[in-house]
């Protein structure tokens, strides 16, 4: 649990970002809070932060601006608001590091660590024994997934296959791992890069 005084204005460090906000979403109740939760913070959004900051209000308004990777001109775009915030306006940035965020920015608002609070999760796939249904089902139901979630599956399925089915992975299998966050940094489709780890667990099992 934060102190209270994370309520002022605050940059959080945390990989879990919509988790934080959610977080945040219910402590702060009953404030209102508006968020601008984004894959990739650009002009426009900050421009649309810029406009809720000037809605005036009676009580405290928390606007919490989560992201994964931030613009340099929509960061610039903040600094004003950020100095000399409307009345009742408070700011909370969520970014996974905070080198994420200019030196301009990060001098203006106190940096606070999230909580550590980070579990692998659990894909329930079995990867010793996936045949191809298991995975056409998988990539299905993770279709339309974002880039720090589809981070997060590669995470649990590298989990699931050195420390739950304890496989012994090939130069190849481990390579594509390595890849894997490689692609999806340069906007890979989420999809395709689980596809290709996942066949290759398939393809190991029918050459055995």
């Amino acid at each position: 649990m934060l102190v209270q005084e994370s309520f002022k204005s605050h940059i959080l460090i945390s990989t879990e970002i919509e988790v934080e906000f959610e977080r945040l979403s219910n402590e702060l109740k009953p404030h209102r809070v508006v968020g601008f939760i984004e894959e990739d913070f650009k002009i426009e959004h900050a421009k649309a932060v810029v406009a809720e900051a000037y809605i005036s209000e009676s009580q405290t308004k928390y606007i919490v601006i989560g992201s994964s990777s931030f613009t340099n001109v929509a960061q610039n775009s903040l600094l004003k608001v950020l100095e000399e915030p409307p009345t009742n306006i408070e700011f909370i940035i969520i970014s996974p590091t905070k080198s994420n965020l200019l030196p301009t920015v990060r001098s203006r608002l106190p940096i606070l660590k999230g909580e550590k609070n980070h579990t692998v999760q659990d894909i329930g796939l079995n990867l010793a024994r996936i045949d191809y249904a298991e995975v056409f089902e998988f990539l299905k139901t993770n279709a339309r997934i974002k880039k720090y979630e589809a981070k997060s599956l590669v995470e649990a399925l590298y989990h699931r296959a050195i420390v739950v089915d304890m496989l012994i992975l090939s130069s190849s299998q481990l390579e594509n791992f390595d890849k894997a966050y490689r692609l999806i940094e340069l906007n890979s489709r989420p999809q395709s890069v689980l596809a290709m780890i996942l066949m290759s667990f398939v393809g190991d099992k029918n050459a055995d």
